[in-house]
């Protein structure tokens, strides 16, 4: 199979490629949009069997769990099985189908998983199909997906979810300062501390939030754990400079319970009235509205902080949905990527704005919605998300994600740096020559595997 190039239009796949292996006498799937799974008899019905997250947002799992599975399956002859389990199961569970070579059709991860490259089949033509019906996805979904070196799309990506800031407006206004910079930020916060003793919580424990902010605040330092090539370059003045930050950060405007927080941690956190500002996804600010928390009015959001280098923060999530090569049903779970992302109108309605789509024609009338939300108090609390595409990347920044980048993120390599230091245990050259050292290792053994 010739390589696909890091950045390359998802354009590998021909429609007749794609065609080939179902039946000649398939019927029009629920979008009417392809033509891939062949018609059962009633007797023989198909079954196709996903299993994904509890979202954050229950709206959304009542409707892709009771209506629209339910209609395409009608439509499709396909029994659907969903199955939802909480965010930090889902590795386990990866792994425990893996070792069985038996599990579900459909498997969705909340970041990219490369490191299943090999027990996966190559999601790109589901791209080339997604991108003929709905126009070409976003480059996120390319570089969360697409491994450069060997040419294989790991996984399929529909949506992401961002990150912005998510602040105590009245608590900000009091001190006289907007959160646009981190450097407002640590001032702003630092005051807000001493005058009402209320702190900022940026994570710094084993978790997926303290990961992804971390990251972010790394980046706006111009530093990051790998270079475009896929090249480690952790070890440099970015970093470090990146890591005092933090610690100053910490010192001045945060509290401990950051070393000990789970991934719902900062919700909490913000609704209960206990913290002035995180960085989050708008499960805060739904929470709040759906709930009539008397907080949540004064809770709003932020674009992504500016750093010394650059604008720019991780994605919150990134949905990417991965079929086994052990599957039952690989042609029933590709069609279905494909009518989903054709119907993902719907899909974005009833997540709230949750999950943005990866394929922007899908969704034509964003701006309009985010504008028109009608549970935003303050009105148009989510104009801010318009332009979300233009600051939000991905993990492993400013290259692919890759099997190196995964392992250190499921390591918590890098909140762990920035944490000895905010505790005091290390210094922060001393901190950074440890990750330095257990990065370097990391991407010997993924290149030695083929694998970057």
């Amino acid at each position: 199979m010739k390589k696909r190039r890091a950045g390359d239009d998802i354009k590998t796949y021909s429609r007749r490629k794609f065609l080939k292996t179902v039946s000649s006498s398939a019927v029009a799937a629920s979008a009417g949009v392809s033509f891939l799974i062949p018609r059962y008899a009633h007797s023989n019905k198909n079954t196709l069997k996903i299993l994904q997250w509890n979202h954050f947002v229950p709206e959304y799992d009542e409707w892709f769990n009771d209506v629209y599975t339910k209609e395409w399956g009608d439509k499709n002859d396909t029994n659907v099985v969903v199955d939802n389990v909480g965010m930090t199961s889902l590795n386990s569970r990866a792994a425990a189908e893996v070792t069985a070579q038996k599990g579900h059709d459909l498997f969705m991860f909340l970041r990219p998983p490369p490191t299943f490259e090999d027990h996966v089949i190559d999601h790109g033509e589901i791209y080339e199909e997604c991108a003929r019906n709905n126009g070409k996805p976003i480059e996120l979904a390319a570089h969360s997906t697409l491994n450069p070196k060997t040419g294989k799309y790991f996984g399929f990506s529909d949506s992401y979810t961002p990150d912005p800031v998510t602040y105590r407006k009245d608590l900000w206004d009091d001190v006289g300062v907007f959160p646009r910079t981190w450097d407002d930020i640590r001032t702003g916060g630092e005051k807000i501390l001493r005058r009402h003793g209320i702190p900022v919580g940026i994570g710094l424990a084993p978790e997926l939030d303290s990961n992804m902010a971390l990251r972010s605040i790394l980046h706006t330092f111009g530093a990051s754990v790998q270079n475009e090539a896929g090249e480690p370059v952790l070890k440099s003045a970015a970093t470090r400079e990146a890591i005092k930050y933090v610690k100053a950060l910490y010192d001045e405007a945060m509290t401990e319970e950051v070393f000990t927080w789970d991934p719902s941690s900062n919700n909490r956190f913000m609704l209960a009235g206990r913290g002035s500002l995180t960085l989050n996804a708008i499960s805060i600010t739904r929470t709040g509205e759906s709930q009539k928390i008397p907080v949540s009015d004064q809770i709003w959001l932020a674009k992504a902080a500016q750093g010394p280098m650059r604008q720019l923060a991780l994605y919150h999530l990134m949905n990417v949905y991965v079929i086994w090569k052990f599957a039952d049903n690989i042609d029933g779970a590709k069609q279905f990527l494909v009518d989903y992302v054709s119907n993902f109108h719907a899909a974005f309605l009833a997540s709230k704005l949750y999950n943005f789509p990866c394929f922007p024609d899908s969704v034509k009338d964003i701006n309009g919605l985010i504008a028109a939300d009608s549970t935003a108090k303050p009105a148009q609390k989510y104009k801010v998300l318009e332009d979300v595409s233009s600051w939000t990347t991905n993990v492993g920044y400013p290259g692919h994600a890759n099997a190196a980048v995964d392992e250190i993120f499921s390591n918590w390599l890098i909140s762990n740096m920035f944490a000895q230091v905010a505790k005091g245990k290390m210094t922060p050259d001393e901190s950074l020559a440890a990750a330095d050292r257990e990065v370097r290792t990391t991407f010997d053994k993924w290149r030695q595997a083929g694998k970057i």
